[in-house]
């Protein structure tokens, strides 16, 4: 059973011990609540202000489990807040460990701060959790996909579409790297996880992933440059800064040029492009 009380008291608390810095947000030089707004904190969540202030007023249908899961990355939940927060309105707490989409407040409040810098969380399978604008000019709306398409490695082998970005030339290499990924994966965690799943599924239907699967290559590493074919910028050379967070197996990736290339100055317009197209909808 949802307990209305405790599950309102623990989101007032949450949110007041939240402060826009700590997410992302301007202060501004109105502010008198101590930590956020409820409107705020409904954006961060992707719910309406309204459904949000409901349930901190003890009303409203009982949250679903994808609501509570927006609400623990919103308010930057820590796994055992996470629980608690599930448990409060009568559900399971999610299964811990490498399947999970929660990402750490830790990895949260680094990512908070890279607004004007391509960037993204990753799970281990390839499935971006969070995505910078930047980051989703450059590389497209990589959060929009679902089920095994969430996997940049499963797009790679089904979806022309994921080469696009990449020069012809690198092609062959990618099909290595993210076979190399997967086997490691599928391999660490058994033959009845998703990454064992998921590699099945493509050496069944694809012939280009059977062939390289079949050369039984591991531990393949990215390349240090990585070299891009954008539609409205043209070519690029990014470097590729990687933080890793083991206890949820999710990597941060920041992406960035070497001051004054050719490559910095394109990004820098790839940033004007996209603030005028936030401001043009």
């Amino acid at each position: 059973m949802i307990d209305r009380t405790g599950l309102a008291e623990f989101l007032r608390r949450r949110r007041e011990a939240l402060q826009p810095e700590d997410v992302g947000l301007p202060r501004g030089q109105r502010r008198r609540t101590s930590g956020l707004r409820r409107e705020e904190v409904a954006a961060l969540c992707h719910m309406s202000t309204d459904y949000y202030s409901r349930l901190e007023r003890e009303r409203g249908p009982r949250p679903s489990e994808q609501m509570l899961a927006s609400i623990a990355q919103g308010l930057r939940l820590t796994r055992d807040e996470r629980d608690h927060l599930y448990r409060l309105a009568g559900h399971e707490a999610p299964p811990r460990g490498s399947g999970t989409d929660h990402v750490s407040p830790g990895m949260m409040r680094i990512f908070d701060r890279l607004g004007d810098t391509p960037a993204e969380i990753v799970t281990e399978l390839g499935e971006t959790l969070r995505q910078t604008r930047l980051g989703a000019a450059l590389m497209g709306d990589s959060t929009r996909f679902t089920g095994a398409a969430r996997s940049i490695g499963y797009r790679w082998f089904t979806d022309p579409a994921a080469r696009a970005l990449h020069p012809p030339e690198d092609h062959d290499f990618y099909s290595r790297l993210y076979v190399s990924g997967l086997r490691g994966v599928a391999t660490l965690r058994g033959p009845d996880s998703r990454a064992a799943r998921l590699a099945r599924e493509l050496h069944a239907s694809n012939a280009e992933f059977r062939s390289v699967w079949e050369q039984h290559e591991v531990g393949l590493a990215p390349r240090e440059v990585k070299r891009y074919q954008h539609p409205a910028v043209g070519y690029l050379e990014l470097q590729c800064q990687v933080l890793l967070d083991p206890a949820q197996a999710h990597s941060l990736l920041v992406f960035t040029a070497t001051p004054g290339s050719e490559s910095h100055e394109k990004l820098e317009l790839l940033s004007v492009l996209d603030a005028e197209q936030a401001a043009a909808r």
